[in-house]
């Protein structure tokens, strides 16, 4: 069954239900256990320190030109930026700044997400985020989904957990970009036949998350290859010191990979809205364009006139250099 019908099925909720087994299937799941048994000790041979603080006022420089941005991040590790120890150094404060020096405005950056986190805390990151409604972010990046795999969630439950959790901030008026499931196939110490079947999970679940956040009014940027052939070339570099979590040279690549389109769904992205052939961008139908965008890193998939999606391949801009947030400046809003 091709990855486009797998993703459908998952994201109706109409295969894999019930027994929470997931993407795998029965017979791979005794292969899977004693395999990642052996990945366990080596996976996490370092100390990966708990995230640095990034919230607060990025793009100083521009105060006085207009109302800051309100950016917020969710999701797991990764959202929150575990494995490195700057707050400069997080894929929230560098999305918050790059995006700042694009748009030509201050961006105050809020961070709910939550290491170890799995798509069912979501629920809860909004409710945290959404308590004032004077201050509903302007636009909110989800990075989530590598934990559901490793701790075989149902994906037909992972996908609905997003797709609520989408619904809920577009309904509040938030934009909304998801950074789906990384390809967990591309961790160092993971060995064969593990390292296929979390690859082809990941995918699967990741190909699944684009049709519910598309269906859902949101935009979604594929993170599988970053994981793949940049990191599996520089594991290095790219891998922090646990050899799980990205190292800052990693965080940045993803950041990179994600800036396009956080500026693109605010409206601020330089270049014209254009297809280009020669980049294999195109409409496709939502469930075709979400198992392309598995496929390769940076991909970016938005909802257009049901059920067709445009898929984009944005070009890459380089992040400016990351100063310490400022404090937020203080609410104008009056709560009780």
């Amino acid at each position: 069954m091709s990855r486009a019908r797998v993703a459908r099925r998952i994201a109706a909720g109409a295969a894999y239900g019930g027994g929470g087994i997931g993407l795998l299937g029965a017979a791979a799941v005794g292969v899977l256990l004693a395999e990642m048994q052996l990945a366990k000790r080596s996976v996490g041979g370092g100390t990966a320190p708990l995230p640095p603080a990034a919230d607060g006022l990025y793009g100083r420089g521009f105060q006085g030109a207009g109302e800051p941005i309100r950016m917020a991040l969710l999701g797991d590790s990764t959202a929150a930026g575990q494995g490195v120890r700057r707050a400069g150094q997080t894929p929230g404060a560098l999305l918050a700044s790059g995006l700042a020096a694009v748009a030509e405005r201050p961006v105050e950056l809020r961070n709910v997400a939550l290491p170890g986190a799995r798509s069912d805390d979501l629920e809860r990151q909004v409710t945290l985020l959404l308590a004032h409604p004077g201050r509903v972010p302007d636009i909110c990046v989800i990075m989530i989904g590598a934990n559901d795999v490793t701790h075989r969630m149902p994906p037909t439950q992972s996908v609905r957990y997003l797709s609520t959790t989408v619904r809920r901030l577009r309904t509040a008026g938030a934009e909304v970009v998801v950074g789906t499931c990384p390809d967990l196939g591309t961790i160092e110490p993971v060995y064969q036949p593990l390292r296929w079947l979390a690859r082809r999970a990941s995918r699967q679940l990741a190909a699944a998350q684009t049709i519910v956040v598309v269906e859902q009014g949101g935009r979604t940027v594929s993170l599988g290859d970053l994981l793949g052939p940049e990191f599996a070339a520089n594991p290095r570099e790219m891998f922090g010191a646990d050899n799980y979590h990205p190292s800052a040279e990693g965080y940045a690549t993803a950041a990179m990979a994600v800036l396009p389109t956080v500026c693109a769904a605010l409206g601020v992205w330089p270049e014209e809205e254009r297809l280009d052939a020669d980049r294999r961008e195109g409409m496709l139908t939502v469930a075709q364009a979400a198992a392309e965008a598995a496929e390769e890193a940076g991909t970016e998939v938005t909802g257009a006139r049901a059920p067709w999606a445009l898929l984009k391949h944005r070009r890459r801009r380089r992040l400016p250099p990351v100063t310490d947030p400022a404090p937020a400046p203080p609410s104008r809003d009056h709560h009780p």
